[in-house]
């Protein structure tokens, strides 16, 4: 079974041959067997366990590339009206270490009834909203920027 083994940044100069639809937790991986959309069965064998960024490319031993695209699911889309408002609710889910994505007029999460409520209790108001999630990497992961914000 041919094997990735390596990722590298996506971009206009790689040509894909195909790619592998992931949600959130599927993009966390280290060795494992994915499938292509196209069939193609191969074996992620990277040296170390790390996320998968949507648009990444994963390397095949004979230099193929396989796109990782971000599955969409259903998220909670955060809004606050009053002034820090929104800054708050951040500090409160950064303090459970939840993953976030954060932009400059709201916060997307995964859904989670319990942390709806606490949101809405704080001032905040949710809107479902189905994309692709991908949160901010944290403080020791390296730089990180949104390709995702759809202005939503």
């Amino acid at each position: 079974m041919i094997r990735a083994t390596k990722t590298e940044a996506g971009g206009l100069a790689q040509v894909e041959f195909d790619h592998v639809v992931l949600d959130f937790d599927a993009r966390y991986r280290r060795r494992t067997v994915m499938c292509t959309e196209g069939g193609l069965e191969f074996l992620l064998d990277l040296e170390r366990a790390q996320r998968l960024r949507h648009g990444e490319l994963l390397v095949l031993e004979d230099g193929r590339r396989i796109r990782v695209e971000g599955a969409t699911e259903l998220l909670a889309q955060i809004h606050c009206a009053v002034t820090g408002g929104l800054t708050r609710i951040a500090w409160h889910l950064g303090n459970r270490h939840l993953p976030v994505m954060l932009m400059e007029q709201y916060i997307r999460i995964r859904r989670d009834h319990v942390i709806e409520e606490m949101v809405v209790g704080l001032g905040g108001s949710i809107t479902p909203v189905r994309t692709v999630f991908e949160p901010e990497r944290g403080a020791y992961a390296g730089g990180h920027k949104h390709d995702l914000d759809d202005g939503g």
